[in-house]
């Protein structure tokens, strides 16, 4: 076992130095990645390091107020870097984003633009590299920085705690609840809470599967939500995935479905 000694102020340079060459050596940390499901995972990565987690494209259908709504997204994505050994940052965006409404009478509505930002920082407080469990906290900002036809020009935050564990028999678990300031079509900010839990198993060599449950309640009528899908390791820094998630209530999407990958750098 190395144990490293304080260092004097002189000395204080090289000290650092070492301390880059001890962490350069160190073996990496288990590559995690927080999609495709929505539970977001306790685990943070390396100081030092970026993560690109990003949907090749997206698409989604509901409804509102008696009109049928379809929203596509390309290549809207996370980008995560390691502050310390249990703290990152991350900036949330999507790029391109395209509404096409359909009117209760027949008409149509098409709005495009970008998607707003969200900030993130998350805090993993166990089980960092491994344990069994691992929990953390994460608090998001989202700035309303897009297309104003796309947007609701306000800005909200999140404060979300997920929780990682082991089950029985191979497979693994997560759960996550998240309160969320939103503001409401209705006026005025309002309390909104999630709560999600999932589960995932190996298939067959580097391909491994999922599913969850996802519930909203707080601003207007509750939704709820199944999702699946696989995941495949490319390696010990990547991955490809692909999932849909399914509307279990009236007020939520009819489906969502979505393809993407992460990378580690």
């Amino acid at each position: 076992m190395f144990a490293a000694r304080a260092c004097s102020a002189p000395a204080a340079p090289w000290c650092g130095l070492l301390a880059l060459v001890v962490l350069a050596g160190a073996a990496p940390r288990e590559f995690s990645s927080d999609r495709p499901d929505a539970t977001e995972g306790p685990f943070t990565i390396e100081p030092g390091r970026v993560q690109l987690e990003m949907d090749f494209a997206s698409h989604t259908r509901f409804r509102a107020a008696g009109a049928a709504v379809v929203e596509r997204e390309i290549a809207p994505f996370a980008l995560r870097f390691g502050l310390t050994p249990s703290l990152e940052g991350a900036i949330q965006l999507a790029p391109w984003k395209r509404e096409r409404e359909t009117l209760p009478g027949g008409g149509h509505e098409t709005r495009s633009g970008r998607g707003d930002v969200t900030l993130r920082a998350k805090l993993n407080l166990q089980g960092n590299d491994g344990g069994g469990t691992a929990w953390g906290v994460i608090v998001d900002l989202k700035l309303p920085t897009g297309s104003r036809a796309l947007t609701n020009g306000k800005t909200e935050a999140a404060v979300l705690f997920p929780v990682a564990f082991d089950l029985p028999a191979g497979w693994s678990g997560g759960a996550m609840t998240e309160a969320t300031v939103v503001y409401s079509e209705r006026g005025g900010y309002r309390p909104a809470w999630t709560n999600s839990v999932t589960a995932g198993h190996a298939v067959a060599g580097p391909v491994g599967g999922f599913v969850e449950l996802i519930s909203t309640v707080g601003d207007g009528a509750a939704v709820a939500l199944f999702n699946c899908g696989l995941t495949c390791a490319l390696g010990s820094e990547a991955q490809l995935d692909g999932g849909v998630k399914i509307g279990l209530s009236r007020a939520a999407p009819d489906v969502i479905f979505l393809a993407g990958i992460s990378r580690r750098f």
